[in-house]
């Protein structure tokens, strides 16, 4: 069942290849094992693309398929998990990252007004950066371990259940 549903909503590997982002790394995606779904890549690909998710840096979905290409995972779907963080998520996501990091440090939140300048963003490392590198760092390293085992749990469990299924046919027959 995660197969089946899951390559409902995978991207043509056609698309990936000829990705003008992805060029840079060749013939590294000619690998055949980047474009199987298993129960292991697929849990790779969850972990990377979640993690990459709440990083909040430019070229996400480079940085994805890098390590995804690294740890053999599943490569469209690393690169598609990126996309959680959109820009209509990222704003909600980016805040609860901060939050996150105001409780960890043990701070107080402080209140500013998004701008889009480059002096705001230089005097925002100063205020807020902190707690909300720190809450990213932390939420994506939270929701990739999440992703990996979830991914796991739930393809056991799909498994189980359609042995049970074939089981009964069995028996019925």
């Amino acid at each position: 069942m995660p197969k089946k549903f899951i390559k409902k909503f995978m991207p043509d590997h056609h698309t990936i290849k000829n990705n003008k982002h992805l060029q840079i790394f060749g013939d590294l995606l000619h690998n055949g094992n980047l474009w199987h779904l298993n129960r292991r890549s697929v849990a790779k690909a969850f972990a990377v693309g979640l993690f990459f998710a709440f990083i909040p840096v430019p070229f996400q979905m480079v940085l994805s398929a890098g390590i995804a290409i690294i740890v053999h995972a599943n490569l469209p779907l690393s690169i598609a998990i990126v996309w959680i963080t959109n820009p209509l998520t990222m704003p909600a996501i980016f805040y609860f990252c901060y939050l996150v990091g105001t409780w960890i440090l043990g701070a107080s939140e402080k209140a500013f007004v998004f701008e889009a300048s480059w002096q705001w963003l230089v005097d925002s490392v100063s205020t807020i950066g902190p707690a909300f590198i720190l809450g990213c760092g932390v939420l994506a390293t939270v929701f990739s371990i999440i992703g990996y085992f979830g991914i796991h749990a739930l393809w056991r469990y799909s498994v189980v259940k359609e042995w049970k299924k074939r089981l009964t046919r069995k028996v019925t027959k």
